[in-house]
Order: structure tokens, then C-alpha cells, then sequence
């Protein structure tokens, strides 16, 4: 008899994509608490009349409306401040690519963002020696960035694990909070833990249960853990060690991989080589 609350595991269910849509809110909220008590509590004395003055209840509402409508535009600001990202990455290269790396690129995609349900998504082949590839927030809508040195060097399969490992991001609900830890001032700890660790691992099940070839993906991968990317690469600057947590390769100016690290591209080349 078959059970009507089974949930497929290589399908993101509605619960986890509202943990993730959420996280950033409580991230800020979470930042915000230590003010929050504060004027809870001078609040709160106000308004009981700690000070036996009749007209500092007033006072003490006021102040709550005023932390209310404060907490609520920064907690605002701070949840659309990835949106700006995908600009920011326009800024940061050139752009790169033949017209048949563009021609290759745009027939995966039209595929994919209908089998991901994804919409309006702008795809940009930017000039740089490493392999790696982001799906980033601009403004209303997506923007696709993948090296020249993934276009010439990927085979077609491979090309598509990990377009698909992108949109799968985008499904599970990441995007936001990948983009706001990647802008946010904030330590890198305080980065990791917003983007949420192990969540490449995770869009990879997710990939690689939509294409149904989990070894193009697997390949992909093997890839970026062989190739040791030079120092005038972006994937080894400042900028990308802010930004790592939007890409395919989240640690490609690692030297030596990290198997007890799920975001590590061999680590998760194996895992997938076991399906």
C-alpha cells in the first residue's frame, strides 16, 4: 500500500524551501536580539510606570512603534541586499565566449529552467582561467555567470550538471540566502553559516535526480578538483572568498580537498559516482 505522506528525498519538499526562504530573517533577527531586549525592557518599564511619571507610558509606547518600524525596514533592507549582486558580478568581468560556446549554453538552459520551473534568466560566458559557474538575484530577476575556460573545457553532459546544480539551487530556495551572505558585512563564519553549510551537496541530489545522470554532474566536478586555478584568477581573490558561496565551486582556491567538508567538489564527485 503505498503511503500518501512519502516525500521523494531528491525533491525539494515544501517545508525545506521555506526553511531556506526564511533564514535570512531569522539570521538578521538573530543579529538584532541583543537590541531587541534592551528596548524591550526600557520599553516595558515605561509603559508600567516604573518611574511614577503619568506621561512616560506614552512614551514608552512610542518608543515600541518607533523600534517596530526601525527592526522592520532594516530587516527589509537587509533580506533585498542580494539583489544587487548579480550587478556587482557585471561589474567584476568581462565578458568572453564564441558564438558557439553562447549557441551551446543558451540550448541547455532553455531546457533546463523548464525543467526547473525557473523564469527569466539572463546568461552571461564572463573571461577567466577557472571553472566555475553562479545563478545570482538582479533586481526582478536571475543572472547565469559561467567561466570561458568551463565552456571550452566541459563536455556537453557535464556543461548540463552543472547548469542544473545551479537552478537546483534556485529551487530548494537558496539563492537569497547565498547572495546576502556573499554581501554582507559579516565574518566568514557568520557567511557560512547563512548560506548554509553542505547545501552544494544538497543541490547536487536534487541536479542530478532532474537530469537523471548524476556522472555528467560527477564528471563536472572531478574537473574543478583537478584543476589548480592560477593566481590571476578571480576564484583565488578577496572578492571570491566574500562571494564563494553563490558558485559551483564554493572552494576552488582550496589546494587539497576536505572530505569531511559535504561542499567539497570531490567529495560530492564521489558521493554521486555511488547512485
Amino acid at each position: 500500500m503505498l503511503d500518501p505522506a512519502w516525500q521523494n528525498p531528491y525533491s525539494p519538499s515544501t517545508a525545506e524551501r521555506h526553511v531556506n526562504q526564511h533564514e535570512v530573517r531569522k539570521f538578521a533577527l538573530r543579529r538584532k536580539l541583543p537590541q531587541t531586549i534592551i528596548v524591550g525592557v526600557v520599553t516595558l518599564a515605561l509603559i508600567i510606570g516604573v518611574f511614577a511619571v503619568a506621561w512616560l507610558p506614552a512614551v514608552g509606547v512610542v518608543v515600541a512603534l518607533l523600534y517596530a518600524w526601525d527592526l522592520r525596514r532594516s530587516l527589509l533592507k537587509f533580506e533585498k541586499s542580494g539583489e544587487s549582486l548579480g550587478t556587482a558580478m557585471l561589474d567584476q568581468f568581462d565578458a568572453s565566449g564564441t558564438t558557439k560556446d553562447r549557441q551551446r549554453l543558451t540550448t541547455v538552459l532553455d531546457r533546463l529552467v523548464a525543467t526547473f520551473g525557473v523564469d527569466s534568466v539572463s546568461a552571461f560566458i564572463v573571461e577567466d582561467t577557472g571553472y566555475n559557474a553562479a545563478l545570482v538575484p538582479n533586481g526582478l530577476g536571475l543572472s547565469f555567470f559561467v567561466t570561458d575556460a568551463l565552456m571550452r573545457d566541459f563536455e556537453l553532459i557535464e556543461l548540463e550538471g552543472v547548469v542544473a546544480h545551479c537552478l537546483a539551487r534556485h529551487r530548494l530556495g537558496l539563492l537569497n540566502r547565498e547572495s546576502v551572505a556573499s554581501v554582507a558585512s559579516i565574518s566568514d563564519a557568520a557567511r557560512r553559516t547563512l548560506a548554509g553549510a553542505g547545501s552544494a551537496y544538497r543541490a547536487d541530489e536534487v541536479a542530478a535526480a532532474a537530469i537523471r545522470y548524476p556522472l555528467g554532474l560527477a564528471g563536472a566536478l572531478h574537473k574543478c578538483n583537478r584543476q589548480t586555478v592560477p593566481s590571476t584568477s578571480f576564484f583565488v581573490s578577496p572578492t571570491f572568498a566574500k562571494w564563494r558561496w553563490i558558485w559551483f565551486d564554493i572552494w576552488s582556491d582550496r589546494s587539497e580537498p576536505d572530505m569531511s567538508d559535504l561542499d567539497d567538489v570531490e567529495l560530492r564527485a564521489r558521493a554521486l559516482e555511488e547512485w
